[in-house]
């Protein structure tokens, strides 16, 4: 005899979209701010004096703003959500190692972690 099994569809609403997408947005909106400001190529600006600290060189700063701009991106859709997450997720980890191990500022790692936190709790609200 077949086994019966029943499927419950859930409803989404409004509020639930809402509690949904706010997050996203912002975190979205945060690493495009983030990730273009690491274009800006004034030797005096922050993200060159830091990326010059990593020693990787110029490129690397680069390459990470370009992550962190598409990842943003990629966080928009549900077809490439758990990519764009992925993508940022990698660079706040490389954030927190940079911040303890490079610039030797343990406290100030504690802002990739709270991004890293609300990334994986976007990605994991926004699942289907």
């Amino acid at each position: 005899m077949p086994e019966l099994t029943f499927v419950v569809e859930e409803k989404r609403g409004p509020i639930d979209i809402f509690t949904t997408w706010l997050p996203r947005i912002g975190i979205v909106l945060a690493f495009l701010f983030i990730g273009f400001s690491k274009f800006d190529n004034d030797p005096r600006g922050e993200w060159f004096r830091i990326f010059e600290q990593i020693g990787l060189g110029q490129w690397f700063r680069h390459f990470t703003g370009a992550m962190q701009v598409t990842g943003a991106i990629l966080l928009l859709t549900r077809w490439t959500r758990t990519v764009g997450a992925a993508m940022l997720a990698c660079t706040m980890t490389g954030a927190v190692f940079v911040d303890v191990f490079v610039a030797h500022h343990p406290g100030f790692a504690l802002i990739p972690l709270v991004l890293l936190g609300a990334i994986v709790a976007t990605w994991f609200a926004g699942r289907d």
